[in-house]
């Protein structure tokens, strides 16, 4: 067991508490955790909060604490000769859908102007202000906005399809490297990316998506693992975001690699989503992601 400094040191994120099954009940992990927070009592005395992240198979001495959020996890596995066929699909079960929302690929002056005002209300978008990226939750403080940032996690951001909504964020075009379109045959061209700095007042009415970068797993040979986390409720914007997040997964990732995707999404999504993998090989697991808080 670990734990991730975050929040400028006020919160530790637990990491790696895993007990065999077989000596499940015998107070290793309750054990392993009094040792772990003597450790960040002692040498971290303004660390004052602790968040854990669980399955549906989450150890009792983790559930009692308190849960402040759980998604749904969705997870599909794509060998890498089916990788253009799969996205192919994805793309073509979107074609049918209508208007989308525009998607922006924000750079890191962008996602930290987002999210820089103390009062930013994104309830609506981040339920208890919380940035799950993984397994690792997060608020939007900059330091952890930083620290996702070194970790080159790739953000893609929808505004509300009625662009006079007061909830509309203006981007400027006239900097932009690239033009964006919608999805075509046979894939998108690459996605907009913003010279502008939108007001952050308006984020809680978007739709925000986040892909880590594809690393390998003891999963078998030449498996990587590819996480894309969702925020926001709207479902086709969450699968617009899907496949762009797999596009832009594909163009990084090693030639050869097969994939094993994981999404993470509200509960709410969960039916729209599954469907809309439905062709796509499911890679049983975990299907609950839950976060859980206490103090120090």
């Amino acid at each position: 067991m670990s734990f991730l400094l975050v929040d400028n040191g006020t919160t530790a994120v637990a990491e790696g508490l895993r007990v065999a099954p077989w000596i499940r009940g015998c107070g290793i992990a309750k054990a392993l955790q009094k040792f772990c927070l003597d450790n960040l009592r002692s040498y971290h005395p303004k660390t004052t909060r602790i968040r854990f992240t669980g399955s549906n198979e989450t150890p009792p001495t983790i559930r009692r604490c308190q849960q402040v959020h759980s998604k749904s996890v969705i997870s599909v596995q794509i060998p890498y000769d089916q990788m253009e066929e799969k996205i192919k699909l994805l793309e073509q079960r979107l074609e049918s859908v209508g208007e989308r929302r525009p998607v922006v690929a924000l750079g890191p002056s962008e996602v930290l102007h987002l999210f820089k005002e103390p009062s930013l209300p994104t309830e609506g978008l981040l339920p208890n202000g919380l940035l799950i990226q993984s397994w690792v939750p997060l608020s939007t403080h900059r330091s952890n906005l930083e620290l996702l940032l070194r970790r080159g996690v790739a953000w893609f951001y929808s505004q509300p399809l009625d662009s006079r909504s007061e909830c509309a964020i203006q981007f400027s075009t006239s900097d932009s490297l690239y033009t964006h379109q919608e999805p075509s045959e046979p894939y998108p061209v690459p996605l907009l990316h913003s010279s502008s700095l939108p007001s952050p007042s308006t984020l809680s009415c978007g739709f925000l998506s986040l892909g880590t970068p594809p690393f390998p797993v003891p999963l078998g040979d030449g498996i990587h693992r590819f996480d894309i986390d969702l925020f926001g409720t709207d479902p086709i914007s969450a699968q617009t975001h899907v496949l762009h997040q797999l596009i832009e997964m594909q163009r990084v990732l090693p030639s050869g690699a097969n994939v094993v995707c994981y999404l993470f999404a509200e509960k709410i999504l969960s039916p729209e989503l599954t469907q809309f993998f439905q062709g796509l090989e499911p890679f049983y697991e975990v299907t609950e992601q839950q976060v859980f808080e206490r103090e120090v």
